[in-house]
């Protein structure tokens, strides 16, 4: 279920990686649907990219960036961190859990947001993946 560069994304989720970005994603895989049969009632993170020249797993949500949301994206990036463990390779990791806004942004407290998505392991990257959201 692994794709060349973007081609598993969604089209409309496509324009949510950065120029930037675009060109280093070697590969792709929605991971939703990859393990949906395997974890129907569990929640799921959408994608995972493989990004060359630093051999990084980028883990990438598009979702409704909303306060109601955030306890929803911690379940999902609990629920996928399990669901990927007998697939990765010793030593092999998701570098980054990067939650990009599908729609308009409405957050009450930004400050508060980012502290309880720090606190979880999950970046919140705005309209956009770009670089700086890879570690």
């Amino acid at each position: 279920m692994i794709r060349k560069s973007l081609q598993a994304l969604k089209k409309e989720h496509r324009k949510l990686v950065s120029g930037e970005v675009a060109p280093r994603v070697n590969e792709s895989l929605d991971l939703d649907t990859a393990t949906a049969r395997a974890f129907p009632n569990d929640p799921r993170w959408d994608y995972l990219l493989g990004i060359t020249g630093n051999a990084r797993l980028i883990a990438l949500e598009p979702h409704s960036a909303k306060d109601d949301q955030i306890s929803l994206l911690i379940r999902k990036k609990r629920a996928s961190t399990i669901h990927l463990r007998p697939h990765l390779r010793d030593g092999a990791f998701v570098s980054a859990w990067v939650w990009v806004a599908s729609n308009g942004v409405s957050f009450a407290d930004t400050e508060k947001t980012r502290r309880r998505l720090d606190e979880h392991g999950i970046t919140f990257a705005g309209r956009e993946l770009r670089l700086r959201h890879i570690p």
